[in-house]
């Protein structure tokens, strides 16, 4: 199974869901879990999951920071109740899909596992998905979660 499991976490519910799943192939062999969010500007207000509420369309980059700071702990503080051990937090910047796989180099790790759609759901439909770009450029497992 694999050691080393990155979860890019954005406080959306397919991240969410992402999360459960690398948890349950983290506990099969006790891995580190890296749980990597990257704070975004998006086009649209947006609710997160795990109780800590909305980001404004205006949100100035040190609050969508702050907010992301919120999501990645309260991420590390389900993957700790699911039984994970070793919990790594990162805050990346840049475009989601190449810091995704920049950070899974830098850190060697065997697997992503990441939700199909995050927040940033609008752009996807005419850009690409992000998880898609991951998926056909990572060197490791990729795994995209419903």
């Amino acid at each position: 199974m694999y050691k080393s499991i990155l979860v890019p976490v954005d406080g959306s519910e397919g991240a969410k869901k992402a999360l459960d799943v690398a948890c349950q192939l983290a506990n099969q062999a006790d891995a580190t879990l890296h749980l990597l969010h990257i704070p975004e500007e998006l086009a649209h207000e947006t609710t997160l999951v795990w109780g800590i509420g909305a980001i404004a369309i205006e949100a100035s980059r040190q609050e969508r920071e702050e907010i992301g700071k919120q999501v990645v702990d309260k991420a590390a503080e389900a993957a700790r109740a699911n039984g994970i051990q070793h919990v790594e937090t990162v805050i990346g910047q840049g475009d989601p899909a190449r810091t995704i796989i920049s950070e899974a180099r830098r850190r060697g790790v065997e697997a992503i596992v990441m939700g199909s759609r995050g927040l940033s759901d609008l752009r996807g439909l005419v850009v690409g998905s992000v998880s898609h770009k991951v998926s056909h450029v990572a060197e490791c497992t990729v795994i995209t979660v419903r």
